[in-house]
């Protein structure tokens, strides 16, 4: 267990016992996270951050019912963030809408705009994506979780995420050869 693992799981008893600046550290460490997450589902920068906001809500009132089983605390965290988007798009009878990419963090205005460029094209491609597919994509090399992280987040087994991944990216693949990108 790496340092940084062992500090969240000190923080996250210390805020299971009430420590509201051990969850305050925990906000902090996963806050951009989370917000990206929820960025790339809903596309809108006020709804990622209200929604953002509600999910350290609900962390904060569910913390004492976590426990550790295998999976590292942000799994738990982003189970949370995955759900409270679903409710959200339920209880607005919506689908959920990818976001443009988030902005560049390069000087180079070109290699920006091309980054820009491609990366449309590629939230473009896919749209075509079921809902679980985008978010196994999303969850794997945006966020950069691994299979059982992603498992246990989606509530799926590692098999059957590796399936979506397999399938999307095909998927995506085909419809980016398709518009020639």
């Amino acid at each position: 267990m790496s340092s940084t693992d062992v500090e969240v799981v000190d923080l996250v008893r210390r805020a299971i016992v009430g420590d509201a600046s051990a969850f305050g550290a925990l906000y902090d460490r996963y806050l951009e996270r989370v917000y990206r997450y929820v960025y790339y589902r809903v596309g809108s920068v006020e709804e990622a951050e209200d929604l953002s906001e509600e999910i350290f809500l609900k962390a904060w009132e569910a913390i004492g019912r976590y426990r550790e089983q295998g999976v590292p605390f942000s799994a738990w965290l982003m189970r949370l963030a995955h759900n409270h988007v679903i409710d959200h798009f339920r209880t607005r009878r919506v689908t959920a809408p990818l976001a443009e990419t988030l902005p560049a963090r390069t000087p180079d205005p070109e290699h920006a705009a091309e980054r820009r460029l491609a990366a449309q094209a590629v939230l473009c491609a896919m749209q075509d994506l079921t809902s679980e597919q985008q978010q196994v994509l999303i969850l794997r090399f945006i966020e950069e979780f691994d299979h059982s992280e992603i498992a246990a987040i989606m509530g799926k087994n590692e098999g059957a995420v590796r399936a979506l991944q397999f399938r999307g990216l095909s998927a995506l693949r085909a419809a980016l050869a398709r518009d020639g990108e």
